[in-house]
Protein backbone atom coordinates (compact mmCIF):
# COMPACT_ATOMS: atom_id res chain seq x y z
CA UNK A 1 0.00 0.00 0.00
CA UNK A 2 1.85 3.33 -1.36
CA UNK A 3 2.10 5.97 1.64
CA UNK A 4 0.40 9.31 2.40
CA UNK A 5 3.67 11.04 0.60
CA UNK A 6 3.81 9.07 -2.55
CA UNK A 7 2.75 11.39 -5.05
CA UNK A 8 5.67 14.04 -3.62
CA UNK A 9 9.40 13.94 -4.48
CA UNK A 10 11.52 15.20 -2.21
CA UNK A 11 15.63 16.38 -3.28
CA UNK A 12 17.85 16.09 -0.47
CA UNK A 13 21.57 17.20 0.01
CA UNK A 14 23.68 14.88 1.94
CA UNK A 15 24.54 16.05 5.48
CA UNK A 16 24.24 14.92 9.30
CA UNK A 17 21.66 15.30 11.88
CA UNK A 18 18.09 16.70 11.39
CA UNK A 19 17.88 17.76 7.44
CA UNK A 20 18.65 13.92 7.00
CA UNK A 21 16.15 12.83 9.62
CA UNK A 22 13.45 14.79 7.98
CA UNK A 23 14.05 12.99 5.05
CA UNK A 24 13.33 9.26 6.69
CA UNK A 25 10.16 11.08 7.88
CA UNK A 26 9.20 11.81 4.23
CA UNK A 27 10.74 8.45 2.65
CA UNK A 28 8.95 6.58 6.09
CA UNK A 29 5.78 7.97 4.38
CA UNK A 30 5.84 7.39 0.88
CA UNK A 31 7.80 10.17 -0.45
CA UNK A 32 9.84 9.62 -3.36
CA UNK A 33 13.57 10.81 -1.61
CA UNK A 34 16.90 11.25 -3.81
CA UNK A 35 19.44 12.29 -2.20
CA UNK A 36 22.60 14.17 -3.87
CA UNK A 37 25.69 12.66 -2.29
CA UNK A 38 29.51 14.28 -2.29
CA UNK A 39 31.59 11.82 -4.34
CA UNK A 40 33.21 9.37 -2.04
CA UNK A 41 36.65 10.33 -0.32
CA UNK A 42 37.35 8.14 2.37
CA UNK A 43 37.91 9.70 5.71
CA UNK A 44 38.37 6.64 8.37
CA UNK A 45 36.44 6.89 11.25
CA UNK A 46 35.17 10.36 10.74
CA UNK A 47 34.36 8.98 7.33
CA UNK A 48 32.43 5.81 8.90
CA UNK A 49 30.37 8.38 11.66
CA UNK A 50 28.98 10.63 9.11
CA UNK A 51 28.67 8.59 6.31
CA UNK A 52 25.20 8.45 5.18
CA UNK A 53 24.27 4.75 5.63
CA UNK A 54 22.29 4.28 8.52
CA UNK A 55 18.82 3.49 9.68
CA UNK A 56 18.03 7.27 9.41
CA UNK A 57 18.78 7.00 5.52
CA UNK A 58 16.71 5.00 4.50
CA UNK A 59 14.10 4.75 1.92
CA UNK A 60 16.29 6.83 -0.39
CA UNK A 61 17.72 7.07 -3.94
CA UNK A 62 21.26 8.33 -4.30
CA UNK A 63 23.23 10.04 -7.01
CA UNK A 64 26.56 11.45 -5.82
CA UNK A 65 27.46 15.28 -8.06
CA UNK A 66 30.53 17.30 -7.32
CA UNK A 67 28.99 20.41 -6.97
CA UNK A 68 32.01 22.50 -7.24
CA UNK A 69 31.55 21.66 -10.75
CA UNK A 70 29.18 23.58 -13.35
CA UNK A 71 28.03 20.14 -14.54
CA UNK A 72 27.27 18.38 -10.97
CA UNK A 73 25.69 22.21 -10.42
CA UNK A 74 23.22 21.57 -13.56
CA UNK A 75 22.57 18.09 -12.74
CA UNK A 76 21.28 19.27 -9.27
CA UNK A 77 19.12 21.32 -10.87
CA UNK A 78 17.66 19.33 -13.59
CA UNK A 79 16.43 17.32 -10.08
CA UNK A 80 15.51 20.08 -8.63
CA UNK A 81 13.01 21.79 -11.40
CA UNK A 82 10.75 18.20 -11.08
CA UNK A 83 10.74 17.76 -7.37
CA UNK A 84 8.49 18.68 -4.64
CA UNK A 85 10.40 19.67 -2.00
CA UNK A 86 14.39 20.75 -1.25
CA UNK A 87 16.37 19.98 1.81
CA UNK A 88 19.90 21.44 2.30
CA UNK A 89 21.49 22.12 5.59
CA UNK A 90 24.31 24.56 4.80
CA UNK A 91 25.22 27.19 6.63
CA UNK A 92 23.29 30.18 5.44
CA UNK A 93 24.97 31.47 1.77
CA UNK A 94 26.27 28.17 0.66
CA UNK A 95 23.65 27.45 -1.91
CA UNK A 96 23.51 30.35 -3.21
CA UNK A 97 27.27 30.30 -3.89
CA UNK A 98 27.00 27.07 -5.74
CA UNK A 99 24.50 28.30 -7.97
CA UNK A 100 21.64 26.52 -6.43
CA UNK A 101 20.19 29.41 -4.46
CA UNK A 102 16.52 30.08 -3.61
CA UNK A 103 16.42 32.67 -6.05
CA UNK A 104 17.82 30.38 -8.89
CA UNK A 105 15.63 27.13 -8.23
CA UNK A 106 12.02 29.11 -7.44
CA UNK A 107 12.90 30.55 -10.88
CA UNK A 108 13.41 27.33 -12.26
CA UNK A 109 10.55 25.51 -10.53
CA UNK A 110 8.36 28.20 -8.60
CA UNK A 111 6.02 25.46 -7.00
CA UNK A 112 9.49 24.30 -5.37
CA UNK A 113 9.14 24.16 -1.54
CA UNK A 114 12.81 25.11 -0.57
CA UNK A 115 13.59 23.79 3.08
CA UNK A 116 16.46 25.64 5.37
CA UNK A 117 17.85 23.70 8.17
CA UNK A 118 20.05 25.19 10.47
CA UNK A 119 20.84 25.54 14.02
CA UNK A 120 20.67 29.55 14.02
CA UNK A 121 18.59 30.24 11.48
CA UNK A 122 19.08 32.82 8.56
CA UNK A 123 19.92 35.59 9.93
CA UNK A 124 20.53 36.85 13.54
CA UNK A 125 24.19 37.48 15.00
CA UNK A 126 24.47 33.40 15.58
CA UNK A 127 23.64 32.89 11.77
CA UNK A 128 27.22 32.27 10.60
CA UNK A 129 28.61 30.45 13.36
CA UNK A 130 29.03 26.89 14.08
CA UNK A 131 27.35 24.86 16.83
CA UNK A 132 25.74 21.66 17.12
CA UNK A 133 22.68 20.80 19.28
CA UNK A 134 24.07 21.47 22.85
CA UNK A 135 24.51 24.86 21.79
CA UNK A 136 20.84 25.62 20.10
CA UNK A 137 18.72 24.27 23.20
CA UNK A 138 21.25 25.97 25.36
CA UNK A 139 20.33 29.04 23.88
CA UNK A 140 16.39 28.38 23.80
CA UNK A 141 16.14 27.63 27.37
CA UNK A 142 15.89 24.09 27.14
CA UNK A 143 19.39 22.80 28.11
CA UNK A 144 19.11 24.63 31.38
CA UNK A 145 16.54 23.41 32.66
CA UNK A 146 17.74 19.57 32.56
CA UNK A 147 19.61 17.89 35.18
CA UNK A 148 20.06 17.72 38.87
CA UNK A 149 19.75 21.19 41.09
CA UNK A 150 23.23 20.73 42.20
CA UNK A 151 24.83 19.48 38.62
CA UNK A 152 25.55 21.25 35.50
CA UNK A 153 22.36 20.97 33.25
CA UNK A 154 22.54 17.63 31.54
CA UNK A 155 22.46 17.13 27.50
CA UNK A 156 19.39 15.42 26.50
CA UNK A 157 21.02 13.10 23.51
CA UNK A 158 20.59 15.23 20.82
CA UNK A 159 16.77 14.84 20.78
CA UNK A 160 15.90 18.32 21.97
CA UNK A 161 17.79 20.42 18.99
CA UNK A 162 18.89 17.89 15.99
CA UNK A 163 15.30 15.98 16.23
CA UNK A 164 12.80 17.31 17.65
CA UNK A 165 13.40 21.08 17.34
CA UNK A 166 15.00 20.20 13.96
CA UNK A 167 14.18 17.48 12.00
CA UNK A 168 10.61 17.41 12.97
CA UNK A 169 9.73 21.02 12.44
CA UNK A 170 11.64 20.94 9.10
CA UNK A 171 9.13 18.08 7.81
CA UNK A 172 6.10 20.06 9.61
CA UNK A 173 7.22 23.54 7.70
CA UNK A 174 7.79 21.70 4.37
CA UNK A 175 3.98 20.09 4.49
CA UNK A 176 2.59 23.41 5.36
CA UNK A 177 4.31 24.71 2.85
CA UNK A 178 3.37 21.81 0.37
CA UNK A 179 -0.19 22.25 1.50
CA UNK A 180 -0.11 26.36 0.74
CA UNK A 181 1.60 25.53 -2.77
CA UNK A 182 -0.90 23.23 -3.83
CA UNK A 183 -3.86 25.79 -3.62
CA UNK A 184 -1.56 28.71 -4.59
CA UNK A 185 0.93 27.13 -7.45
CA UNK A 186 3.66 28.98 -5.46
CA UNK A 187 6.61 27.70 -3.54
CA UNK A 188 8.05 29.19 -0.86
CA UNK A 189 11.37 29.25 1.67
CA UNK A 190 11.18 27.76 5.10
CA UNK A 191 13.60 28.51 7.53
CA UNK A 192 13.99 26.27 10.09
CA UNK A 193 16.01 26.99 13.32
CA UNK A 194 17.18 24.23 15.83
CA UNK A 195 17.20 27.24 18.15
CA UNK A 196 13.38 28.32 17.47
CA UNK A 197 12.22 24.83 17.45
CA UNK A 198 13.74 24.07 21.11
CA UNK A 199 12.35 27.05 22.02
CA UNK A 200 8.92 26.13 20.95
CA UNK A 201 9.02 22.67 22.32
CA UNK A 202 9.77 24.21 26.01
CA UNK A 203 6.13 26.97 24.95
CA UNK A 204 4.58 24.41 28.13
CA UNK A 205 6.94 25.05 30.27
CA UNK A 206 7.07 28.59 29.90
CA UNK A 207 3.31 28.93 29.52
CA UNK A 208 3.42 27.26 33.22
CA UNK A 209 5.86 29.53 34.52
CA UNK A 210 4.14 32.79 33.36
CA UNK A 211 0.85 31.15 35.72
CA UNK A 212 3.62 30.30 38.47
CA UNK A 213 3.71 27.11 38.31
CA UNK A 214 7.28 26.83 37.33
CA UNK A 215 10.56 27.98 38.98
CA UNK A 216 13.49 28.70 36.67
CA UNK A 217 15.99 26.70 38.93
CA UNK A 218 17.25 23.23 37.37
CA UNK A 219 15.52 20.21 39.80
CA UNK A 220 13.19 21.98 41.54
CA UNK A 221 9.64 21.49 39.69
CA UNK A 222 7.62 18.36 39.36
CA UNK A 223 8.61 17.35 35.45
CA UNK A 224 12.32 17.49 35.85
CA UNK A 225 13.02 14.83 38.58
CA UNK A 226 12.27 16.90 41.73
CA UNK A 227 9.19 15.59 42.56
CA UNK A 228 9.13 11.97 44.18
CA UNK A 229 6.55 10.88 42.24
CA UNK A 230 7.94 11.90 38.65
CA UNK A 231 11.36 10.23 38.22
CA UNK A 232 13.72 7.03 37.99
CA UNK A 233 14.49 4.95 40.73
CA UNK A 234 16.72 2.15 41.74
CA UNK A 235 15.72 -1.40 41.68
CA UNK A 236 17.43 -4.16 43.81
CA UNK A 237 19.19 -5.42 40.43
CA UNK A 238 20.38 -2.17 39.81
CA UNK A 239 17.71 -1.90 36.88
CA UNK A 240 15.28 1.30 36.62
CA UNK A 241 11.67 2.02 36.90
CA UNK A 242 10.08 5.07 35.45
CA UNK A 243 7.61 6.33 37.39
CA UNK A 244 4.59 8.88 36.30
CA UNK A 245 1.69 9.10 39.03
CA UNK A 246 1.29 12.99 39.04
CA UNK A 247 -2.82 12.93 38.87
CA UNK A 248 -4.21 11.86 42.14
CA UNK A 249 -5.93 8.81 41.64
CA UNK A 250 -3.00 7.89 39.88
CA UNK A 251 -0.50 8.96 42.73
CA UNK A 252 -2.93 6.92 45.47
CA UNK A 253 -2.09 3.99 42.85
CA UNK A 254 1.45 4.49 42.99
CA UNK A 255 1.05 4.21 47.49
CA UNK A 256 -0.99 1.18 47.47
CA UNK A 257 0.70 -1.41 45.24
CA UNK A 258 3.83 -0.08 47.14
CA UNK A 259 2.15 -0.83 50.03
CA UNK A 260 2.64 2.92 51.65
CA UNK A 261 0.64 3.91 54.82
CA UNK A 262 2.84 6.88 55.26
CA UNK A 263 0.70 9.84 56.42
CA UNK A 264 3.75 11.93 55.24
CA UNK A 265 3.10 10.91 51.51
CA UNK A 266 -0.48 12.42 52.05
CA UNK A 267 0.27 15.99 50.82
CA UNK A 268 1.18 15.13 47.46
CA UNK A 269 2.43 18.82 46.47
CA UNK A 270 4.14 19.76 49.62
CA UNK A 271 6.97 21.09 47.92
CA UNK A 272 9.49 20.68 50.38
CA UNK A 273 8.85 17.74 51.87
CA UNK A 274 9.47 16.17 47.96
CA UNK A 275 13.09 15.19 48.62
CA UNK A 276 12.34 13.33 52.15
CA UNK A 277 9.65 11.88 50.26
CA UNK A 278 11.82 10.54 47.21
CA UNK A 279 14.43 8.81 49.72
CA UNK A 280 11.39 7.02 51.41
CA UNK A 281 9.88 5.83 47.83
CA UNK A 282 13.46 4.78 46.48
CA UNK A 283 13.94 2.58 49.57
CA UNK A 284 10.43 0.92 48.99
CA UNK A 285 12.10 0.27 45.26
CA UNK A 286 15.18 -1.52 46.05
CA UNK A 287 13.57 -4.40 48.32
CA UNK A 288 12.73 -5.57 45.10
CA UNK A 289 13.88 -6.01 41.19
CA UNK A 290 12.64 -3.98 38.49
CA UNK A 291 11.05 -7.53 36.62
CA UNK A 292 9.05 -7.90 40.40
CA UNK A 293 7.73 -4.26 40.22
CA UNK A 294 6.79 -4.33 36.52
CA UNK A 295 4.51 -7.50 37.20
CA UNK A 296 3.00 -5.83 40.02
CA UNK A 297 2.46 -2.14 38.08
CA UNK A 298 1.75 -4.23 34.79
CA UNK A 299 -1.87 -3.62 33.80
CA UNK A 300 -2.28 -0.54 36.65
CA UNK A 301 -3.12 3.02 36.39
CA UNK A 302 -0.38 3.56 38.53
CA UNK A 303 2.23 4.84 35.53
CA UNK A 304 4.98 2.75 36.43
CA UNK A 305 7.13 0.93 34.04
CA UNK A 306 10.28 -0.62 33.51
CA UNK A 307 13.38 1.91 32.02
CA UNK A 308 14.59 -0.11 28.90
CA UNK A 309 17.84 -0.41 27.22
CA UNK A 310 18.24 0.19 23.62
CA UNK A 311 19.05 -3.73 23.42
CA UNK A 312 15.74 -4.32 26.04
CA UNK A 313 13.37 -2.26 24.11
CA UNK A 314 12.66 -3.63 21.01
CA UNK A 315 11.62 -7.09 22.98
CA UNK A 316 9.29 -5.64 24.64
CA UNK A 317 5.63 -7.18 24.66
CA UNK A 318 3.89 -3.80 23.95
CA UNK A 319 6.63 -2.88 21.30
CA UNK A 320 6.25 -6.12 19.74
CA UNK A 321 2.41 -6.17 19.79
CA UNK A 322 2.86 -3.14 17.87
CA UNK A 323 5.84 -3.64 15.81
CA UNK A 324 7.14 -0.88 17.21
CA UNK A 325 10.55 -1.92 16.06
CA UNK A 326 11.81 -3.61 12.55
CA UNK A 327 13.69 -6.49 13.23
CA UNK A 328 16.65 -6.43 9.93
CA UNK A 329 19.51 -8.13 8.98
CA UNK A 330 21.08 -4.56 10.61
CA UNK A 331 19.71 -4.98 13.97
CA UNK A 332 16.29 -3.64 15.32
CA UNK A 333 15.35 -0.14 13.99
CA UNK A 334 12.49 2.08 15.17
CA UNK A 335 9.76 1.38 12.36
CA UNK A 336 7.95 4.28 10.64
CA UNK A 337 5.42 6.62 12.77
CA UNK A 338 2.67 7.37 13.14
CA UNK A 339 0.15 4.44 11.85
CA UNK A 340 -1.74 5.64 8.92
CA UNK A 341 -5.26 3.88 8.91
CA UNK A 342 -5.79 4.31 4.74
CA UNK A 343 -2.55 4.73 3.52
CA UNK A 344 -0.37 2.45 5.12
CA UNK A 345 3.53 2.69 5.33
CA UNK A 346 6.32 0.14 5.36
CA UNK A 347 9.89 -0.26 6.39
CA UNK A 348 11.68 1.50 3.18
CA UNK A 349 14.42 0.05 1.39
CA UNK A 350 17.95 0.74 3.68
CA UNK A 351 20.26 3.29 2.72
CA UNK A 352 21.68 3.26 -0.55
CA UNK A 353 25.75 3.27 -1.43
CA UNK A 354 26.64 7.33 -2.23
CA UNK A 355 25.56 7.57 -5.71
CA UNK A 356 24.01 4.22 -6.33
CA UNK A 357 21.62 5.34 -8.87
CA UNK A 358 23.32 8.19 -10.49
CA UNK A 359 23.18 7.09 -14.05
CA UNK A 360 19.37 5.55 -13.90
CA UNK A 361 18.22 9.22 -12.16
CA UNK A 362 20.41 10.99 -15.01
CA UNK A 363 18.56 9.27 -17.41
CA UNK A 364 15.64 10.23 -16.19
CA UNK A 365 15.78 13.89 -16.52
CA UNK A 366 16.99 13.65 -19.83
CA UNK A 367 20.93 12.96 -20.19
CA UNK A 368 22.04 11.17 -22.94
CA UNK A 369 24.88 8.21 -22.15
CA UNK A 370 27.13 9.74 -24.14
CA UNK A 371 26.84 12.78 -21.68
CA UNK A 372 26.35 10.39 -18.60
CA UNK A 373 29.95 8.91 -18.98
CA UNK A 374 31.20 12.59 -19.91
CA UNK A 375 29.89 13.02 -16.30
CA UNK A 376 31.42 10.37 -14.63
CA UNK A 377 34.92 10.58 -16.39
CA UNK A 378 35.30 13.97 -15.20
CA UNK A 379 34.27 13.33 -11.65
CA UNK A 380 31.09 15.67 -12.26
CA UNK A 381 29.51 12.68 -10.99
CA UNK A 382 29.84 9.21 -9.71
CA UNK A 383 28.12 5.61 -9.66
CA UNK A 384 28.97 3.70 -6.87
CA UNK A 385 29.92 0.03 -7.81
CA UNK A 386 26.79 -1.62 -6.85
CA UNK A 387 24.95 0.99 -9.17
CA UNK A 388 23.12 0.28 -12.82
Amino acid sequence: MAGPLSSLTVVEFAGIGPGPYACMMFADAGARVIRIDRPPVGNGVADGLFRNDGFVDRGRQSVAFDLKQPAGVQAALRLIEHADVLVEGFRPGVTERLGLGPEVCLALNPRLVYARMTGWGQQGPYANMAGHDINYIGLSGALYAMGPEDRPPLPPLNLVGDYGGGGMLLAFGALAAIVAAKATGRGQVIDAAMTDGAALLMAPLYGMAAKGYWRDQRGTNFLDGAAHFYGTYECADGKFVAVGAIEPQFYRSLLDICGINDPAFNDQWHTQAWPALRDKLAAVFRSKTRAEWAARFDGTDACVTPVLSMGEAPHHPHNLARATFAMTAAGAQPAPAPRFGATGSSLPAPAPSAGRDTRAILREVGYESGAIEDMLRSGAASQSADGT
